[in-house]
């Protein structure tokens, strides 16, 4: 179990449902941390006065807000930014109810689990989770979080009720604040609808389980072979270079798949230049969980999404066998 990182009242109504929020992310993998080359020793950060170069301790540390352009500052006491706090900074009011889908997700930051925070709040907690699923809908609010405050959406997810944090209104920058005007060109009809087929043709259901970080993966194999004494190398997948394909329509004609799929789910390209054993095989080249879960949906695995590598490897291997029968 983690710490909550935030303990307060959601008012559904004049119904208070106490309620603990969980961060529903976790960053993974190696945590890379700061030497000096040629020794073990790490690199440290302290606070130190830009003026003396004297390290400050934590307690005389204030915040202050820059006032004008020749660095002027004024200072701000933990107890005056204590007192600006919204009123009922432990409560979130639902004051508006929206259809589910109705907010862009450019505007949303973070996401967290509520969980009922005592015995009383587990009835009136499944009560909002229900209405809310019956309805399709998601409630508005506003928390003060790590001394901000921000607009949250409280819907139902995974059988559980979840707060996401948004962006204010002037936080959002429109395209024209960061980028130049695109130009607008003529699209040929025959252009547009090969671009439309191969869009349906590549369509599937999201399935966050043929995703996978191949960086972190690596990086990870790196960390161990080091601590090994052993040597990592890394060749890079050569799917082919963009060569010269002529026109657009040419390339998106050669970037419809060439054989049928079922539906809701594309197809996968077969590598061309590699030819690998199938799984459980001793003669085969250890494969990538993402190179498992593509066979297993050629193969169409029951279950494919919710397996690790090994599990996929084993399921993989049977249903080749099986196929041979």
């Amino acid at each position: 179990m983690v710490n909550p990182v935030w303990v307060g009242t959601l008012m559904f109504g004049r119904v208070p449902i106490g309620i603990r929020l969980y961060s529903a992310r976790e960053r993974r993998g190696p945590v890379l941390h700061q030497f000096q080359r040629g020794t073990a020793d790490r690199i440290r950060y302290v606070r130190v006065n830009e003026r003396t170069g004297e390290e400050v301790a934590a307690e005389d540390v204030v915040r202050g807000a820059r006032t004008g352009p020749e660095d002027e500052y004024v200072v701000l006491e933990p107890e005056e930014l204590e007192e600006i706090l919204p009123s009922g900074s432990r409560t979130m009011r639902m004051g508006e109810f929206l259809p589910e889908g109705a907010v862009d997700p450019l505007w949303y930051a973070s996401t967290y689990y509520a969980s009922p925070r005592g015995a009383a709040d587990t009835e009136p907690y499944q009560l909002l989770y229900a209405a809310l699923d019956r309805t399709r809908r998601m409630g508005a609010a506003t928390v003060v979080l790590r001394d901000r405050e921000y607009p949250v959406l409280i819907q139902p997810h995974r059988g559980v009720l979840s707060a996401s944090t948004l962006w204010w209104p002037d936080e959002v920058r429109a395209p024209d604040d960061v980028m130049s005007p695109v130009a607008r060109a003529d699209l040929g009809k025959g252009e547009l609808e090969l671009a439309e087929e191969l869009v349906r043709a590549l369509s599937v259901e999201w399935d966050p389980g043929h995703y996978e970080d191949s960086y972190g993966r690596r990086l990870t194999e790196l960390v161990r072979s080091k601590a090994r004494g052993t040597t990592f190398s890394h060749r890079p997948d050569r799917a082919g270079g963009r060569g010269d394909v002529g026109s657009i329509g040419e390339a998106l004609r050669q970037s419809l798949p060439t054989r049928p799929h079922k539906r809701g789910r594309a197809p996968v390209p077969r590598r061309p230049t590699t030819v690998r054993a199938e799984a459980g095989s001793a003669s085969g080249s250890r494969r990538t969980k993402r190179e498992l879960l593509q066979r297993a949906s050629e193969l169409d695995v029951p279950g494919r999404s919710k397996m690790n590598r090994d599990e996929l490897e084993e399921a993989v291997g049977r249903a080749v066998s099986g196929s041979r029968r």
